[in-house]
């Protein structure tokens, strides 16, 4: 269980909040971590990348030159991967990079990353009544009121989106936005340090508090 002191919109102590996770075990964790991080981001890729091989190239269909008396090397064809405009030896062809994890891992590895971020969390109460419109200087100001280091990569997790919270955080340089719904273990572990509302810790802790 990770015990945190809640923060309101100027920085002062408001109470308490907790999270109490399953996680695995200390010789596991960091091989299921692991396991989800590279799964993410091999689902990420597109796989879309494709080359030409001699067969697919166009021309090639007659002899350069003849085979002998020449005194150059024979050919063949000049769409020869050894030829400019010729065919790729090897290249890229569309593929499927996407791995699979069963989802109790799926969710035991986010538990565990999110866990291991406690030292780095940082809990602020809900502030979209306190943006009444997008104001990025407020937003930036609040962030520095909490203790958010200037210039670390910082991840805010909001329960529910607010665009004027959107508004008002899209353009802070190395701030990233998401909601409790689109936690992962990639930003997780990218982040400096984590910005939860209190609505996102509850949750977090009704959806993965298994």
């Amino acid at each position: 269980m990770v015990d945190c002191v809640v923060k309101d919109w100027q920085g002062n102590e408001a109470g308490t909040a907790s999270l109490d996770l399953k996680v695995a075990s200390e010789a596991n964790a960091a091989h299921i971590v692991h396991r989800a991080l590279v799964r993410q981001m091999a689902n990420a890729r597109q796989g879309t990348v494709s080359t030409k091989t001699r067969a697919e190239v166009r021309g090639g269909g007659r002899k350069p030159w003849r085979q002998k008396g020449t005194g150059r090397a024979r050919a063949g064809s000049n769409r020869s991967p050894l030829w400019r405009g010729g065919g790729v030896i090897f290249g890229p062809k569309p593929r499927d990079y996407s791995l699979k994890m069963n989802r109790k891992e799926r969710r035991l590895a986010l538990r565990t990353a999110l866990q291991s971020r406690a030292d780095d969390l940082i809990v602020v109460q809900d502030f979209a009544d306190k943006l009444p419109r997008p104001k990025t200087k407020e937003m930036a100001a609040a962030l520095l009121a909490w203790g958010v280091e200037p210039g670390s990569k910082v991840l805010l997790i909001l329960g529910e989106r607010d665009e004027t919270v959107y508004l008002s955080a899209r353009n802070i340089e190395n701030l990233r936005l998401i909601s409790a719904a689109n936690l992962n273990v990639f930003d997780l572990l990218a982040a400096d340090q984590i910005v939860a509302t209190t609505s996102a810790i509850a949750k977090i802790q009704e959806v993965y508090g298994d």
